[in-house]
């Protein structure tokens, strides 16, 4: 027996409580990991708590990241004591996750641990920061280069916005943090931030479909109205990568700034990446990322502490990279 984040459903509302599972309750899979470290997504929030449409079958383990050891392999690529990643491919969602001591996944969902990272520093990158650099280098792969002037980063004090503000710092870059909480300026400035930008200041549209030239690109974790005023920002020929919609789904804007200046928006998906771009992104990070600004985003956690910070996530109220112990 070991212990889970269990989510069970009791009168139409979830309740997550840590549960002693057994082996042959996890799901069908080739591999076996005894997970050493997970994290917390914004996804992680909804499965934990109402579900956001995410799950479809209960009782649920969440958890769309872990890192751990492997136990057992029925696939070449993977032997026991060796280190794995697993990101995405809807784990946590439709499938057992991490927030569990042992996970049962397919060799195909995971990744070798990159070099020069523990599993600890893999979950405090986790889903948030592999598309923060899957977004970084689709902006570098369309022309972004240090110099051309300041990138924006919105949405910095979270968990794409952290890494992203620190990768693009430590490549070189000019970067702009928005933000709607003034006390996370110190944070973004420790994180490489060389300007501070307040979110009522680009949060609303305007009638304007395009403004002074102002960003050399941009990590938007927001979309809505804030991604709608960015794109009559952008430089002629800039790219913008959409991770993220914590401010809506809708996109109020005009085709001006893609016709008159080139401007380009760029989709990131890391749930269904390619093998190769996720060790590709991976390798990069381990080389890039600094990893005393890594570990100033951590905060630590254990599987009892999960469902607060499950509803905190969800308001906005999680700064940085929560990093859970499963086996604390």
């Amino acid at each position: 027996m070991f212990n889970a984040l269990l989510v069970e459903k009791t009168d139409d509302k979830p309740k997550a409580s840590v549960t002693q599972i057994s082996e042959d309750q996890l799901p069908e899979g080739n591999v076996t990991v005894a997970v050493e470290f997970s994290t917390v997504n914004y996804k992680d929030g909804l499965c934990i708590g109402p579900g956001g449409g995410l799950v479809r079958e209960y009782p649920h383990v969440p958890g769309i990241d872990f890192a751990g050891t492997v136990e057992t392999s029925g696939d070449d690529r993977y032997k026991p004591g060796d280190k794995v990643v697993l990101t995405g491919w809807r784990v946590g969602e439709m499938h057992w996750g991490g927030y569990s001591q042992k996970a049962r996944v397919n060799a195909d969902w995971l990744v070798p641990l990159p070099d020069g990272l523990t599993t600890r520093q893999a979950m405090a990158v986790g889903t948030a920061g592999l598309t923060s650099m899957l977004a970084i280098q689709a902006l570098v792969d369309h022309g972004l280069t240090p110099g051309n002037g300041p990138v924006l980063v919105t949405g910095a004090s979270g968990g794409v916005g952290s890494v992203a503000t620190a990768l693009l710092a430590a490549m070189g870059h000019e970067v702009a943090g928005v933000t709607g909480r003034p006390e996370s300026a110190d944070y973004l400035r420790e994180l490489g931030a060389t300007q501070i930008v307040a979110r009522d200041e680009i949060n609303e549209t305007t009638k304007r479909p395009l403004e002074r030239e102002t960003w050399a690109g941009c990590v938007d974790a927001v979309g809505g109205d804030m991604l709608a005023r960015v794109l009559g920002q952008m430089n002629y020929g800039a790219s913008v990568a959409a991770v993220g919609l914590a401010g809506g789904a809708g996109l109020p804007a005009t085709v001006i700034p893609f016709l008159l200046r080139g401007v380009n928006l760029l989709g990131i998906d890391s749930v269904m990446q390619p093998y190769e771009n996720r060790v590709r992104a991976w390798s990069t990070l381990a080389m890039t990322l600094p990893m005393e600004k890594l570990e100033a985003m951590v905060v630590p956690a254990t599987l009892s502490d999960l469902p607060r910070l499950g509803a905190d996530i969800l308001k906005g109220q999680v700064q940085g990279r929560v990093v859970v112990d499963v086996n604390a």
